[in-house]
């Protein structure tokens, strides 16, 4: 952390994945009356490596965008190649796939009350918590590791389904050891939701309000209207150039807008939450483990072993543009792709923690200083996804071209 005259900067920001910058403009008093957040994370150019190679190539390059939420990012890239192919998958892999992912988003929620502890658990309290997330991630990552082959870089999402059908025998057991974690994640959540609401934050404190982005409650839906968004470079979003120019990610917009995504924008969206804030976000990222938990049995249940789960289909594409849009952890993941005679044509991904950026500095306003990485840390960001860069002179440094060259 910089203490400078009229600002404080932590570079970078902790307890997140990957390397972001905080930059409060603070008065007298410490209180925040600007706060600017942005990527400082490497690209890694994945978009690019993908195309002229096959469809199949994208879902397992893409998924190595993130080690902790690469499940979202498998989904989102074979549905856009589902789409760009024109192939239906089938009932079975659908359902095979709404489990994975919402077993992935209680893993992950998980993984975030982990981070967050130091914020919000009492230190007498904190190997409860670590022991409570540890008995979570146990359950739910033995069903994504069942049904999508590992937890990681998940190897049977497949385009045009799924590499295989689950048995009978693993669907018993799935089902089994999510109706044995029921009473353990129930304790969990209120655990979690109780130490947020004694832990002494401000009651508005991140308090904003952009339209939120969310497309289903749990999963997702291939319907993106293009028409609606747009991006524009960090150095026209930030006025503080040193920072436009340091900013390794594009701004974008819905309806000329920066908007909230994630579990908070789903909770209001889909199941009436209300709430705000710091307070807001840990609550509704904790109640919807309990609705992750409720969707990934009901697909358990509902999937018939004995079924295909694998379309066939033709390679060549259809050289109209395949959307795959995943409602991940952090919200919601935008994968797009245009396939034309067996190759990628095109491919681009606006995830996550990209709509957030321009909305999570503005969120740190209004509170002292010492507040800030709590309302980042909030949003549980994820850079490496985020990362976006500029075409740079290697000596001044000036733009070459406004193109951006994502993650």
């Amino acid at each position: 952390m910089t203490y400078l005259k009229d600002r404080v900067v932590i570079s970078p920001t902790t307890r997140q994945e990957g390397h972001a910058e905080l930059v409060m403009e603070v008065d007298d008093e410490g209180i925040v009356t600007k706060g600017m957040y942005f990527s400082i994370t490497p690209v890694r150019g994945l978009e690019k490596m993908v195309l002229n190679k096959a469809p199949e190539t994208a879902p397992v390059l893409c998924q190595r965008i993130c080690g902790v939420c690469p499940i979202p990012h498998t989904l989102a890239s074979a549905e856009a190649m589902d789409m760009a192919l024109g192939i239906e998958i089938p009932k079975a892999a659908k359902l095979l796939r709404k489990a994975v992912a919402a077993a992935h988003g209680i893993n992950s929620a998980a993984i975030h009350h982990f981070l967050v502890a130091p914020d919000v658990v009492p230190e007498d309290k904190f190997v409860d918590a670590v022991n409570s997330v540890s008995e979570v991630r146990k359950h739910v990552q033995y069903v994504v590791d069942m049904i999508a082959g590992e937890g990681i870089h998940p190897s049977d999402v497949r385009v045009g389904g799924m590499a295989r059908n689950i048995t009978p025998f693993t669907k018993e057991r799935l089902i089994e050891r999510m109706t044995a974690l029921k009473p353990k994640l129930e304790a969990h959540v209120e655990f979690i939701k109780n130490c947020v609401l004694e832990a002494g934050l401000p009651a508005d404190l991140g308090v904003v309000n952009q339209p939120l982005m969310a497309v289903d409650a749990t999963y997702g839906s291939n319907e993106f209207d293009m028409s609606k968004f747009s991006e524009v470079l960090p150095e026209a979003w930030y006025d503080d150039p040193e920072v436009g120019k340091r900013g390794c990610s594009v701004i974008p917009l819905i309806n000329g807008t920066n908007v909230e995504t994630g579990p908070r924008a789903r909770m209001e969206k889909f199941q009436g939450f209300k709430g705000k804030g710091v307070i807001a976000q840990h609550v509704a990222r904790a109640d919807e483990m309990l609705k992750n938990y409720d969707a990934c049995l009901e697909a358990l249940d509902a999937i018939d072993p004995a079924a295909s789960a694998r379309a066939d289909y033709d390679p060549r594409g259809t050289g109209e543009l395949g959307f795959g849009i995943i409602e991940g952890p952090r919200g919601t993941n935008a994968h797009m792709a245009k396939v034309e005679d067996g190759k990628i044509k095109f491919y681009s991904a606006i995830v996550p923690t990209t709509w957030n950026i321009p909305t999570m500095g503005p969120a740190t306003e209004g509170f002292h200083h010492e507040f800030g990485p709590h309302v980042i840390r909030a949003y549980d960001p994820c850079l490496s996804c985020a990362t976006h860069v500029m075409v740079v002179d290697d000596e001044d440094k000036s733009i070459l071209k406004n193109e951006m060259v994502r993650i």
